[in-house]
């Protein structure tokens, strides 16, 4: 697909890029049979083949309309289309582009613009969201039921291991996941600790910056990527051996830092060093599979279903590593019929686009339930979050899971 750039945008690192991408697209629409919008509205302006024609009308100069926001809105940023496209259409990163350029020329209504600022400044502020959410949970039992789904109950926090161990990692505990569901990041380290591997956590470090991004705010999200680092940097020198991924939303965007930051002669080697060392527990807790065999192999009676998140299967393209490394250990682990497609979390999408958001789930929830499993496991806190304040049936971190057996297992 041959694209004429508008001189707005012409000669821009984003022209060129976007060019790029769209010259690659072929138009067979396979994309359009995993597009879960698609799925759900019919429309062919809400599937990324349609998406792919309005970001080239506004790139060539076109007029912008709230009607061409609505449907670069609607998108979830799933990458399932990534997945599924054999031309190798890297739709993730257009889209972004795509919507900051639609930020530019449509000036949103106020209550959309008030939402999204404070999306941004809170969320991103591990201490501020944090305070919020202590707010909240006192205030939990007063709250409509939309509010009151966002707002998960209190953890009792476990013990946090302090051994020492000659091999060392970094954690991200991320902006939302100590507050919201803390026992996440203190199950990581309580497992990798079980394994001789201790985590350590960087002062300064913090959001990873996707929330800013995906709210078009960029230039705020790569403030966030720098700051990050900034502070790995020191460990990095130190011969720090991985940058551990508990969350794949997270892990998606640092993996993408190197990109990011490409032309940033500062950042632009950090950057990239920084994604390669990045690994999603999903990627390294196989590598110590021999282990957890012998050490809780055949402990779990519970049937497991598996949620893999978008960001696990389609941005991260890391696909039957937690299934098959729970299989190893003897968990009878389920996957839904719909496993490819997104529940409609999505990061802050089920806040901005609620009605989508609800339908997604309710379908996921739908398919979860069908497998008669006992619990529900997944790999990002936001599709943790977000199915389980929809069911009776736990859902949880597969970590936690494996704490569980690792805490239960007979002593010697």
């Amino acid at each position: 697909m041959q694209t004429e750039l508008a001189d707005f945008i012409a000669g821009t690192t984003d022209g060129d890029e976007a060019q790029t991408i769209i010259g690659k697209c072929v138009h067979c629409g396979f994309c359009t049979a995993t597009c879960p919008t698609y799925q759900l509205l019919g429309d062919e302006l809400d599937g990324p083949r349609g998406r792919i024609y309005l970001m080239k009308q506004m790139f060539e100069g076109q007029p912008v309309t709230e009607k061409t926001q609505l449907h670069l809105d609607r998108c979830l940023t799933c990458r399932s289309c990534e997945t599924t496209c054999p031309s190798g259409v890297q739709y993730g990163r257009l889209i972004e582009i795509g919507r900051r350029v639609a930020e530019t020329r449509v000036e949103r209504p106020v209550s959309q613009r008030l939402l999204r600022y404070a999306l941004a400044t809170v969320v991103p502020r591990r201490r501020v969201f944090g305070a919020a959410m202590e707010i909240g949970r006192f205030a939990r039992p007063f709250l409509g039921t939309k509010l009151k789904e966002k707002i998960p109950r209190g953890q009792v926090p476990r013990a946090i291991p302090d051994r020492q161990h000659s091999r060392r990692m970094l954690l991200l505990e991320g902006c939302v996941q100590p507050s919201m569901l803390p026992n996440i990041n203190i199950a990581t380290r309580r497992v990798l600790d079980s394994l001789g591997v201790q985590l350590v956590s960087a002062p300064g470090a913090g959001c990873c910056g996707a929330i800013r991004m995906h709210l078009s705010q960029a230039e705020d999200g790569l403030d966030d990527v720098r700051r990050n680092i900034d502070a790995w940097w020191p460990y990095v020198d130190n011969g720090v051996e991985a940058i551990v991924m508990n969350a794949s939303g997270c892990g998606a965007t640092v993996k993408e830092y190197g990109h990011l930051l490409r032309n940033d002669a500062s950042y632009a080697k950090k950057a990239a060093r920084i994604s390669a060392l990045t690994k999603d527990l999903a990627e390294l807790l196989p590598t110590f599979s021999d282990t957890l065999v012998s050490m809780i192999g055949g402990m779990c009676t519970s049937k497991v279903a598996f949620h893999p998140p978008c960001t696990l299967q389609h941005g991260q393209q890391i696909k039957g590593a937690v299934e098959g490394l729970l299989e190893s250990i003897g968990v009878d682990v389920r996957l839904p019929t719909d496993s490819h497609l997104c529940c409609g979390s999505a990061g802050t999408y089920s806040i901005t686009q609620p009605e989508l958001a609800g339908k997604l789930r309710s379908n996921k929830l739908a398919a979860l339930e069908h497998t008669e499993a006992d619990i529900i496991v997944s790999a990002n806190i936001g599709c943790i979050t977000h199915l389980g304040a929809a069911t009776d049936t736990p859902v949880r971190h597969w970590i936690e899971l494996l704490d569980d057996l690792i805490s239960s297992r007979p002593r010697a």
